[in-house]
């Protein structure tokens, strides 16, 4: 049975919640809590943190009715091989990936900084993805996973809005995918990039994806 959000943007978002799943993008510890990576890098992370309840609504809508959710974490292997120089050595951050933080070495998988935040934790059985890019298609078993649940819809939440979200939702756009991006569930450090991708998503008559608030899209999944 087709479900609908009528007030969706650019226009109304129609969608089969059988073939739906919700990805959570990198609500991880360096990137929402002090002393993370994010905060080195200069940024003021209070925006992120402040989306963790509206996450953790939308992941509770989905639980509630039973389909999918899947979370990444952005993080690299003890020994950096899937850290490409270009990637560790850019900007000026006072700590660099691989290097001790707070929470452990920055980015790498089994730290504590790394995992996803306690608010949002996985349940049992479902998808983590430990992805080495922006965007969670590359270099992950992402495709095989949403091949083997029969999935064409995505709902996207997450950090930050204007590169993981959006680098996500562009592979898997060109990947035939329906994107749907909660608004209220997504965040930048820097609120005028996240305004600016949400237009750049859902211009041009849903070039890469439809916009809908958390409280729209769990009314359509009842």
């Amino acid at each position: 049975m087709m479900a609908v959000i009528p007030s969706a943007e650019p226009f109304a978002f129609e969608f089969d919640p059988e073939k739906t799943a919700l990805v959570v993008i990198d609500m991880q510890r360096d990137f929402l809590e002090p002393g993370g990576f994010g905060e080195t890098l200069g940024n003021d992370i209070a925006p992120c943190a402040a989306i963790v309840p509206t996450v953790a609504a939308l992941i509770a809508a989905f639980r509630d009715a039973g389909l999918p959710v899947i979370h990444t974490r952005e993080c690299h292997a003890p020994d950096l091989s899937d850290c490409p120089p270009a990637k560790r050595t850019r900007g000026r951050p006072s700590l660099r990936i691989g290097d001790e933080g707070p929470m452990g070495r920055i980015l790498i998988a089994g730290e504590p900084g790394a995992d996803i935040v306690p608010e949002l934790y996985p349940a049992e059985g479902e998808i983590v993805i430990d992805k080495p890019g922006k965007g969670a298609f590359y270099a992950t078993s992402l495709p095989d996973d949403l091949a083997r649940l029969g999935i064409d819809t995505l709902v996207f939440a997450g950090v930050t809005t204007e590169v993981c979200v959006q680098t996500t939702m562009r592979e898997a756009n060109d990947r035939g995918f329906l994107c749907l991006l909660a608004e209220d569930a997504t965040a930048s450090y820097f609120p005028e990039f996240k305004a600016a991708a949400l237009a750049m998503i859902r211009a041009q008559g849903a070039i890469v994806g439809w916009t809908a608030p958390t409280a729209k899209i769990a009314e359509a999944l009842q």
